[in-house]
């Protein structure tokens, strides 16, 4: 049987950060460098619909990662993102999603690392966008732990960049940041 994770709550979180954006934060830096604030959020929406489709085994063949472009957030997008997070959990609250092969980002992969990427992608963009946007950001160790432990498994082939070491005396949350390769210290510069 496949171990699986609750996604609700790092969605939750998520939701709550995007909740928490001003408009006139959208060009804003984030530590994802490649995108700025709106272009993160948009591919956060981008990757929640892939990681549902992911869950229910739907991702169409070829389809390619959610690039980020903040020129397509539109109009009510906090309430939109928010009811798609909503949704991409409750597709992996499906014991079933977490068994077998998925697509995702153009790529097929078992079921259960699927959907812990999914995870890690709620838990390091929530930190992007706390970060970029001074808002509080504490995920519960349920949500991290599985992150680290993929993280560290990747050996610095995360996706995010090489992992940056950590004091080991520092909080979980920067153990899974810095293994994601990104500098827990970031402060927008």
């Amino acid at each position: 049987m496949a171990t699986t994770y609750d996604l609700g709550p790092a969605a939750g979180d998520m939701a709550r950060l995007l909740a928490g954006v001003r408009d006139d934060q959208l060009g804003a830096p984030t530590p994802c460098r490649e995108y700025t604030l709106g272009d993160l959020i948009d591919h956060v929406n981008g990757l929640s619909v892939g990681f549902e489709m992911a869950a229910a085994k739907t991702t169409p063949e070829g389809a390619g990662g959610p690039s980020g472009d903040a020129s397509r957030l539109g109009d009510g997008w906090r309430e939109r993102i928010a009811a798609q997070l909503d949704a991409m959990a409750k597709a992996w609250d499906d014991p079933g999603a977490w068994t077998g092969m998925t697509r995702i980002g153009g790529l097929e992969l078992p079921a259960e690392i699927a959907g812990v990427v999914a995870l890690d992608e709620l838990v390091v963009h929530g930190w992007d966008i706390a970060r970029a946007t001074g808002q509080p950001y504490d995920p519960s160790a349920a949500c991290l732990e599985p992150c680290g432990a993929m993280l560290k498994m990747a050996g610095g082939s995360n996706g995010f960049g090489a992992a940056v070491a950590v004091p080991e005396s520092a909080p979980l949350l920067d153990h899974v940041i810095g293994l994601s390769g990104r500098d827990p210290s970031w402060s927008g510069t």
